[in-house]
């Protein structure tokens, strides 16, 4: 498959599904074998991922992609084994970052419902004239895809993995809070708009907020 078809939820799919790690392989850039130079759409995308990935709690580096050509067996058996090592060192998704089974399923849950959004968002904002890898890893790591990220993303996700915590039952804005890595303030602020929007209600019975 080319690289070029690379989508967000395959990625946080295969996490879901119990995958330790993610290894992508593409044809180099600039030599791509359909015409399309679908591995720079690849190469963004794993770009986001990693940021997502960082944003959630999980640790980025579960996730790699590496160009090469299918004459390069050697490097790629290199390459397959520095990773497997790495995620080895890991350990389990989850661990190394403190993460426990029901939030892990929650941030992954929520992530992957809001893949059609950044669908857009790459699209819209994202596409990138850039030719080669230094460009992207530059851009990434940049003050303006920071401000792009925190101003298009950042609010939308922290809803959305509320809305999946409360999928699994009423939670009081500390719970919530405390699972997340939130503030008690932010959830508090999330839960305002939320309201607004008819997705959540405050439960006065339980003093716990719900799904509406």
């Amino acid at each position: 498959m080319c690289t070029g078809r690379l989508d967000l939820s395959y990625v946080f799919r295969a996490f879901s599904k119990g995958a330790d790690g993610v290894f992508i392989v593409g044809c180099k850039l600039n030599e791509c074998n359909y015409i399309t130079h679908g591995n720079f759409h690849a190469l963004s995308m794993v770009h986001l991922c990693k940021k997502l990935m960082e944003h959630i709690g999980l640790d980025p580096e579960r996730l790699r992609i590496k160009f090469m050509t299918s004459g390069e067996g050697m490097l790629f058996a290199e390459v397959m084994n520095d990773f497997d090592k790495r995620v080895k060192e890991l350990g389990p998704l989850g661990k190394v970052e403190g993460i426990d089974k029901n939030a892990l399923r929650a941030k992954l849950e929520a992530v992957t419902q809001l893949v059609p959004y950044m669908r857009l968002v790459e699209r819209e904002r994202l596409r990138l004239p850039f030719k080669t890898e230094e460009e992207f890893d530059t851009f990434f790591a940049s003050d303006e895809f920071n401000r792009l990220f925190n101003e298009l993303i950042v609010d939308k996700l922290a809803i959305s993995q509320i809305t999946s915590l409360l999928r699994e039952k009423p939670l009081s804005t500390g719970k919530i809070a405390e699972m997340l890595g939130l503030t008690p303030s932010e959830v508090s602020r999330h839960m305002n708009t939320s309201s607004r929007h008819g997705l959540v209600r405050y439960d006065e019975s339980q003093k716990c907020y719900a799904l509406a």
